[in-house]
């Protein structure tokens, strides 16, 4: 069993008969009164996100589920499209008789479902699944994750870094804070947990 102290970022449990997913935790105690966990939940069945307060008296029961690493493929009308990885070649040969792909290991899941997970997704990202009594629910992205810079003001003379940072927007559509020395075309690794700039991975050449 869980206790209320336990309800921290990315414990998954269950409320409710509903699986959830900690999103963010925080322990208080005012004056003359019990102490309390302040929570945002998110249903993982349903993507919608509440607030709620916990007590010493409360307990729940982790979330039974299974993990598997699936592969980001696209996303479509807001539908973002994932496979397991062995089953990509087999994927993306076409079906002798019909002619179409054959969609068989495809899990989907709706933006609102993703929220600002989406915004470090690119094609062929592997990702960690969470499946709650055989359905695909959330997954977990790695910690870091190396994208390409497709825009940012001119870096400074020299390539050394200097106190500050500037704006560059990233493959996915992202925009971060880095260093005055990256430059349109370098790669990056980004924490996806904080939204960081963590290094340079690779120059830019022009």
């Amino acid at each position: 069993m869980l206790t209320y102290t336990d309800l921290k970022k990315g414990i998954l449990f269950i409320l409710d008969g509903n699986p959830y997913e900690v999103v963010e935790s925080s322990f208080s105690r005012m004056q003359q009164r019990k102490a309390v966990v302040q929570a945002k939940i998110r249903n993982l069945k349903t993507g919608k996100l509440i607030e709620r307060s916990f007590q010493p008296s409360d307990q729940f029961v982790e979330a039974d589920i299974k993990k598997r690493t699936l592969l980001f493929l696209y996303s479509h009308r807001g539908e973002y499209v994932f496979i397991d990885p062995p089953a990509n070649q087999s994927e993306a040969r076409p079906d002798s008789k019909s002619g179409r792909q054959n969609r068989a290991n495809r899990f989907s899941l709706a933006e609102d479902i993703i929220g600002d997970k989406k915004k470090w997704l690119k094609p062929n990202t592997e990702v960690t699944a969470v499946f709650f009594e055989e359905k695909f629910l959330t997954f977990s992205l790695p910690i870091k994750m190396d994208l390409k810079v497709v825009e940012a003001p001119p870096g400074v003379q020299g390539d050394r870094a200097t106190q500050g940072t500037k704006s560059a927007t990233l493959e996915t559509g992202v925009i971060v804070q880095v260093p005055p020395f990256i430059n349109e075309g370098d790669m990056i690794r980004v924490n996806t947990e904080t939204g960081n700039y963590a290094e340079r991975v690779e120059k830019g050449t022009k």
